[in-house]
């Protein structure tokens, strides 16, 4: 239930006010965000385009690089263009629309990694199995379950939102709406409300953090059964995957399973999490992956043909 609020809009302080330092941030992270969605987008492409790719695997890193452009799609724009605004607003309703984009992008993005996990330990662990427990009915299912779990988690980060009020203070310290620097806005006691919060994102991150890195342990132990090809192509995508996950809940776990207490590194810790690693997502799964990086140059190479032909 929205409360009676005297705020309409709220203004972002962004990374900077510094002229200068504006016009450096609008540059680097327009550079960050066109290489984000170039990455991401060749994936997608690469994996729908090439049948060798069929696989369970790349079935949910088609997704992983879906949810990698959209959750920082809902923040790396405004914060470009606001860059070179001298007063950046944001109007509530907008700042509502951006809380949740950010939280069912970021949630659903946690979720693939999940499945991604449950895939590699099907594939290491029951290799005799593998094609009838990861069957495309069943990966379908397991994202449709994603996508509606990512919902149920924003649509409470909403609920969260909606029920503070403001009623004077409209200056966030950040260059996103999300609900830790609104908590600092509401004129309301927010010690409910910021219990619920880290037992909303902070216990999905922890639970979720700690669940793969057990997962991930039971994978690699189990490959001591393995040839040594078998090991060095499983250990090989294992450690992309770990390297992922390390990387995306590590920041995610210092900012939300904690108290809503700002400290000054904050936004360029939320800066890694929702440009960095979209950008860095890319560069591991295709760095380390022979098959994606053969696609990529054969769909590379039709592209070369198809234009030599006109």
């Amino acid at each position: 239930m929205l409360l009676n609020n005297n705020v309409t809009e709220f203004i972002l302080l962004g990374l900077t006010q510094d002229p200068v330092r504006k016009k450096i941030v609008f540059v680097t992270f327009l550079i960050f965000y066109v290489g984000t969605l170039l990455g991401n987008l060749l994936i997608i492409i690469t994996i729908k385009t090439n049948q060798a790719l069929g696989s369970p695997m790349y079935f949910f890193l088609f997704y992983l690089s879906l949810s990698d452009t959209c959750f920082s799609t809902s923040t790396a724009p405004r914060m470009i263009v606001d860059a070179l605004s001298m007063k950046s607003t944001i109007s509530f309703s907008e700042c509502i629309i951006q809380v949740f984009s950010l939280h069912y992008f970021g949630s659903l993005e946690v979720f693939i990694l999940i499945l991604m996990a449950v895939d590699r330990y099907v594939a290491i662990c029951k290799p005799l199995h593998y094609m009838t427990i990861m069957s495309r009915q069943v990966c379908c299912a397991l994202v449709g379950v994603a996508w509606m779990g990512s919902c149920v988690h924003s649509s409470a980060q909403i609920y969260l939102t909606l029920n503070l009020t403001f009623c004077g203070p409209n200056v966030i310290d950040h260059y996103f709406c999300d609900l830790q620097p609104l908590l600092k806005l509401a004129c309301t006691d927010t010690y409910v409300v910021n219990l619920l919060l880290v037992s909303n994102s902070g216990a999905i991150c922890m639970v979720s953090f700690v669940m793969l890195m057990f997962s991930y342990v039971i994978i690699l132990y189990s490959l001591r059964n393995h040839s040594a090809e078998g090991r060095r192509k499983a250990l090989s995508t294992c450690i992309s995957h770990i390297t992922v996950v390390i990387l995306f809940f590590g920041p995610c776990i210092f900012i939300y399973a904690r108290p809503a207490i700002t400290f000054p590194m904050d936004k360029m810790i939320a800066v890694f999490y929702t440009i960095g690693i979209p950008l860095l997502n890319p560069l591991i799964y295709t760095l380390r992956n022979a098959e994606v990086k053969n696609a990529m140059r054969k769909l590379s190479s039709k592209k070369l043909i198809s234009d030599d032909k006109r």
